[in-house]
């Protein structure tokens, strides 16, 4: 079982590390988080999904009726994310949006591409605001926040505005980089803040793992 940063009789937070698949697909059947997850809740259904190789908060909701109320919550923007991502190249601007909608890549099935355009029948409107933390030689540290949840929102996004994340091999294109010895993405979900069915809001913060921040260490050096 993983680290469990909250929990309550409807709902728990886990703390997912890198390189988890979230369900059983034709590449793995066994050993990914919602089977680990089951064995100690049965019947838990994840609210929503992190990428294989990001890390961080993760809401997981213990029955049907919390489940509901979970995608409510998603499908009605109330649910506030916050993500660590180091980049590459140096982001001018200290903070900005990115506002483009989402499509399936014609070229890759694995991709999605962001575009100004909404003429494709499946392209969804998508919104990422983003912080600088700190510039570092080569790559910027960012804070972002999305406020809609498309498949690979943030690496698409970002990948769009030339500042693909470090090391992410799918979205890095001609700009790809990565640290010496960071062995995955550099993407964290870093907080998780939402109204629990009793009004209560509740904010779950989890910090960078070990391999990240040893990486900023390094970079930083």
């Amino acid at each position: 079982m993983y680290p469990i940063l909250y929990e309550d009789n409807d709902v728990l937070v886990v703390n997912k590390p890198a390189g988890i698949s979230m369900h059983p697909d034709a590449h793995r059947t066994e050993g990914t988080l919602i089977q680990e997850i089951e064995k100690e809740y049965p019947g838990a259904q994840l609210a929503h999904r992190l990428d294989k190789d990001t890390s961080g908060v993760l809401l997981v909701a213990k029955n049907q009726t919390a489940f509901e109320y979970c995608k409510d919550l998603f499908r009605e923007h109330k649910v506030e994310k916050s993500y660590i991502t180091l980049v590459v190249g140096e982001v001018k601007k200290d903070e900005g949006d990115i506002v483009l909608a989402i499509t399936r890549s014609t070229k890759d099935f694995r991709k999605r591409v962001a575009t100004p355009l909404k003429g494709t029948s499946d392209a969804r409107a998508a919104e990422t605001h983003f912080t600088v933390l700190k510039r570092l030689g080569g790559y910027t540290l960012l804070e972002v926040r999305p406020k809609t949840g498309r498949t690979h929102q943030i690496r698409s996004h970002l990948s769009a505005i030339g500042h693909p994340v470090a090391c992410d091999q799918l979205y890095g294109g001609k700009k790809y980089a990565c640290p010496s010895g960071l062995g995955r993405q550099f993407l964290h979900a870093a907080s998780l803040a939402f109204p629990l069915p009793s009004g209560k809001r509740l904010e779950v913060k989890a910090d960078l793992p070990d391999d990240l921040t040893m990486t900023l260490r390094d970079i930083a050096k």
